[in-house]
This record gives C-alpha cells, structure tokens and sequence, in this order.
C-alpha cells in the first residue's frame, strides 16, 4: 500500500488530447518518448490538474476547468510564472517544465511541472498513516510554518514587486470579491448584503503589512515527504498568489479550517484532516501565527468573516457556471446551499463580535 498521493480515472468531459500534449512536451525535451498514460488528481472544482507517466518520468499538467470562465480567473501562464520567479527564494515550489498558450495543442493555455512524490492530506489521514497527537500537532506547526516562512520572503529584494498592488490589498478584496458576489448570484442563492456592508464598515484603515500571499494555503494543497509524514516538501496551487496583507491570507486558510467541535453543517464542508486530535484550533493558530510574525491578532473577527465571504464567492462562481449549463460536474448541484449557508456562518460570527 502507497501512501503516496493517487490519480484516477479521467472525469468524462475532462479529456485531453494526449497526442497533441505528448508532441508539443517532445518538443520540449527530446527524450520523452511515446505517448504518457494520462490521469487525474480527486478535486478540480477550479483549476484541473492531471498526472502524465512516461516510463521513465512523471509530470503534472494544469489547465483551466471547461466551460466559461471569469475574465480575471484560471490564469495558468500568471501561475506558472509565479512559480518560475519564486522558487529560488521559496524552495518549496515545483520546477515548471514548460507552459503553453496555442490553441492548436489545447483550447485554453496550460502548463506543466515536476511531479512531487510525496502524501496529501484531504478529508482524512490515507490508509496507513498513523499520526499520534503529539506527532498531529507537530505536523499542525510544520504546515502553518510554511506559510509564514512565505509572508516573510524579502520579495523586493527577490525582484518579486511586480506580482501585486501592495498597499490597499484590504480594500481591493472587499470591493472585489463583493462585486463577483453580485455578478455570480443566481435566483436560489442568498444576497449577502448584510455580511458585505459589514466587511466594508469594519475594515482596518491600512494593511497590517504587504508580504507575498498564497491565497489558498490549506493541507489538500501541501505535499508531505512518504518517508517522513511531519516533513513538509512541497506546496501546490499558485494560481492566486499575490502581494497582500498576511492577516487576509490567514482568514482565507481560516475558512477551511473545520475542527472537531464545529456544528454539523460546517462539519460536512470539511475537506482536510484538521479535526483530528493534536490539530490546533482556529482560536490556537491564530495566537501561533500572530507570537511567531509579530502581527497583532486581537481583533481577528473581520479577517475570519472575509475568509469565510470570499469562499462563497468561490462557491458560488462555481455554482453560477453549473446553473448556466457551463459546466456538468453534478456535484455542483449542490453549492448553492453551501453558499447559503456561509451566510447563516458569517452572520452568526458578525453577531458574536466586538468590532
């Protein structure tokens, strides 16, 4: 038994043309020879990501999801150069073999990268892995210690200025992510309008600080080493990362978050093992992050409710795409009440807090 994160079959209406993949990665790297056997990473509700084997060499391929897209989303070619720029300051990011934009090999721009072997925790540990508490928590810092190694990248120093606005990034993301939330509404899904005006009555006058951000730091997009499980080696999933506040990147990590003793709607959204024993608590990381960068997180309230806001916004796009005929995947049929429900979660926080 691997513990080594699996593909599977290709989703139907998810397939690629190898041939015309396998030509244009030849062209690339005279050595690949025939065709790869092509499948599919579990998830892909934005951005597909599939495993192409050669006998001798693996590769993972992004692309965007089928169907139509918002304007400013799944750009792979951003990503991948996001990547490229960061990986000699940040050690953690895959090698991009190449990227790709003509239309002939693909319908949409996509890129591919070195496979990192290694464990990804989804729902639950895989088969296999045991984790004693005192090991989870350990694992719990490790990962969270990553992300804050990334906030602290002297990203001037690294030429990286140019990925983001800097200064403002609060605002831009309340005004944004409001704006997309209107556009995305279908006729079954809440207005949010209580939760958005208070996003944009209660943020802070200023940044705490401009840093480089993931935008989507959970454990589904962590690799662990399979010989050391608490060792991290690799994190996945730039499409959003950005230059912008810190505290913001932890609200959006925060809404994934789901512990143990969450109420049951919350807990069925969860999608990576942080309920187990030896996981900090929400209340726990935010206290770690702020003792370990310096930044103050006594009013946290407003960064956890934008977290929480922005993830239905993402829901929702994606919602919007299955109820315009965009997109097939069924499981869609269903994000319009965790839509709904996000409200019900942020009022219920919004009601709770001191701001």
């Amino acid at each position: 038994m691997t513990l080594i994160d699996q593909a599977g079959a290709v989703r139907s209406g998810e397939e690629l043309d190898v041939a015309k993949i396998a030509a244009f990665l030849k062209g690339v790297d005279s050595s690949l020879e025939g065709l790869p056997a092509v499948s599919q990473f579990p998830g892909g509700a934005s951005n597909l990501t599939y495993l192409l084997s050669y006998p001798k060499r693996e590769l993972i391929l992004r692309r965007p999801p089928f169907g139509a897209k918002a304007k400013s989303a799944h750009d792979m070619l951003r990503e991948a150069n996001i990547m490229a720029e960061l990986k000699p300051v940040y050690p953690y990011v895959p090698s991009v073999f190449a990227t790709c934009q003509d239309r002939a090999v693909m319908d949409s721009d996509f890129y591919v990268m070195e496979r990192l072997r290694g464990i990804i925790l989804r729902d639950k540990l895989p088969d296999g892995l045991a984790l004693s508490e005192a090991d989870t928590r350990q694992l719990c810092l490790n990962v969270i210690d990553k992300m804050i190694a990334l906030h602290q990248v002297a990203y001037q120093a690294a030429g990286l200025a140019h990925l983001g606005k800097g200064e403002g990034y609060v605002q831009r993301q309340i005004s944004g992510w409001s704006e997309r939330y209107r556009k995305a509404r279908t006729d079954d899904a809440v207005d949010f309008e209580e939760v958005m005006r208070w996003l944009n009555d209660k943020m802070p006058a200023a940044d705490v600080a401009t840093c480089l951000i993931h935008n989507d730091f959970r454990f589904d997009n962590v690799v662990l080493d399979a010989d050391n499980p608490l060792h991290v080696i690799g994190v996945l999933d730039w499409e959003m990362a950005t230059l912008g506040d810190p505290l913001m990147d932890l609200g959006n990590t925060l809404a994934y978050w789901v512990q143990a003793d969450d109420e049951p709607q919350f807990k069925q959204m969860r999608r990576q093992p942080t309920h187990l024993p030896g996981m900090l608590t929400r209340k726990e990381v935010i206290a770690y992050y702020g003792e370990k960068t310096g930044y103050r997180t006594d009013h946290f309230d407003f960064y956890e409710i934008y977290g929480l806001f922005r993830l239905a916004v993402i829901v929702q796009q994606i919602y919007y795409r299955f109820h315009q005929g965009q997109t097939k995947n069924p499981q869609f049929a269903f994000f319009v009440h965790i839509t709904n429900y996000l409200e019900q979660r942020c009022k219920k926080l919004i009601a709770q807090s001191d701001l």
